[in-house]
């Protein structure tokens, strides 16, 4: 050690630069780019790998026969993608219990592949005593949440789960013009909770304009009534304009719906319709039925909304209550 006396500076000794605390000041949430990242070709990525990977979709129809399901599946998918037999011998027109029936195809518009399947039910509703007619369908619809649940599980799961959950059911409601029967309300209280429901009024053109103004407005009171939530539900309406347009939706359900799979000239132009001695049902013209709004619902505006809330609510519920089951002593 020095004997010299230290000079003390009266400036703070220095700190190094590794110990300062550095101080990050709150900026906005939108920061100004100076110049073109290319942020936004994310989006084209995101189209170019969904493109080849193609979408998976499945659809239930239930109802009773003759209501034109296989034709509205038809019409809705311009193509022959439900199937049923020529010549049906005498026990396959009536079916003892409900059948289910399912048939996939793959669709593909403008390089956009679709991998459809189609559950037909016949024999739903066709019985004298009913009684417990629904229990084939949630048996089907719990079965394809249990296998994609055994997929998820396992140590060494695939890339790419197959997806054979039900992503969305339409439910037709017979033209009756009167109230609601109780095998409609039972099916949607018990459908509701497992599956997206959809119920639409089937054969419309059988009503006339005020019967099915005053048709729609009593069943709209019987789901209010017996608390049956329907898609879309108000509980999972987050944004604000989702909120809207659900609304202006919830307003007009059950579509009144007629199907059809044949052409006709109508004004020069070639129109999927039903003829009668009045003229032509136009399937597509919104003055003639509400066709275009379930099929905008289905695929155009809400096809991914389905898939997203069979995955996030109604899988995870059963995923959940699978789980719990499975860790009790």
């Amino acid at each position: 050690s020095s004997l010299e006396p230290e000079e003390h500076s009266m400036e703070p000794p220095a700190v190094p630069e590794e110990e300062v605390p550095l101080s990050v000041a709150p900026g906005p949430v939108g920061c100004q780019l100076f110049g073109y990242v290319g942020i936004e070709a994310v989006l084209d990525q995101m189209k170019i790998k969904t493109m080849k990977t193609g979408f998976e979709f499945n659809i239930m129809v239930v109802g009773q026969s003759g209501l034109g399901k296989s034709t509205m599946v038809n019409t809705l998918f311009k193509s022959k993608v439900s199937r049923k037999s020529s010549q049906p011998s005498q026990e396959e027109r009536v079916p003892k219990t409900v059948q289910l029936q399912s048939i996939t195809h793959v669709i593909e518009e403008k390089g956009v592949k679709m991998k459809l399947t189609v559950t037909d039910t016949p024999g739903f509703g066709d019985q004298i005593n009913n009684e417990n007619c629904w229990d084939p369908i949630i048996k089907y619809i719990n079965e394809q949440y249990e296998r994609y649940l055994r997929e998820e599980i396992l140590i060494t799961r695939k890339r790419k789960i197959p997806d054979t959950r039900v992503h969305g059911c339409v439910y037709f409601v017979p033209p009756t013009g009167h109230w609601l029967r109780p095998l409609d309300l039972e099916f949607m209280r018990r459908l509701s909770k497992i599956v997206n429901v959809v119920p639409v009024i089937a054969k419309a053109d059988t009503l006339t304009l005020e019967e099915r103004a005053e048709f729609k407005q009593r069943i709209q009171e019987d789901l209010k009534m017996h608390a049956i939530s329907v898609y879309p539900q108000e509980d999972f309406d987050q944004d604000p304009e989702d909120r809207a347009l659900n609304n202006r939706i919830r307003e007009k359900i059950p579509f009144a719906v007629v199907g059809a799979d044949q052409e006709h000239q109508v004004n020069g132009k070639r129109v999927l319709g039903r003829k009668t001695k009045w003229g032509i049902i136009e399937v597509e013209n919104p003055a003639h039925c509400e066709f275009p709004l379930l099929r905008d619902l289905l695929i155009r505006s809400h096809l991914q909304d389905l898939k997203d809330i069979t995955h996030n609510v109604h899988y995870e519920s059963y995923r959940v209550r699978r789980l719990n089951e499975s860790n009790r002593p």
